[in-house]
């Protein structure tokens, strides 16, 4: 078993085919996208698939260590996961290609008019004991 994380974005991935924003997206819709990755993360606890899935607020800071004293926090100028992260998934299976085949049935969750989002997630591993950090 391997560990990967697919992550949902508000921006920076390729436009889905169902491209329009969740702020314009009726309660119900956002109501059935949310039940629809509920439902699905409910089937991998049952194949023993899942291990954790969270949806981000859209606040946040970069913290850093400074030194001593208060560490610096600043909410800009640069690209913050805030903007670009929605939240996560990380699920453990077999292969590489069931990591895939898992991410592209979440990207079909629904969106506006219910219609699938067809959304891209990265799909990224977890680095491990045997793992190359630098080819």
């Amino acid at each position: 078993m391997a560990k990967y994380l697919l992550l949902k974005h508000y921006r920076g991935a390729p436009a889905s085919v169902n491209d329009v924003s969740m702020d314009q997206w009726t309660p119900e819709e956002v109501a059935a996208h949310v039940q629809y990755m509920v439902d699905f993360a409910a089937r991998l606890e049952e194949t023993g698939e899942f291990v954790d899935s969270q949806g981000l607020s859209p606040e946040g800071r970069f913290v850093r260590y400074d030194g001593e004293g208060r560490p610096p926090v600043v909410d800009g100028p640069f690209a913050e996961t805030k903007d670009l992260i929605a939240g996560w998934m990380v699920i453990d299976v077999e292969s590489q290609e069931r990591a895939y085949e898992l991410a592209a049935e979440l990207s079909a969750a629904p969106g506006a008019g219910g219609r699938p989002i067809h959304e891209w997630l990265e799909v990224r591993p977890f680095l491990t004991a045997h793992s190359r950090v630098f080819d």
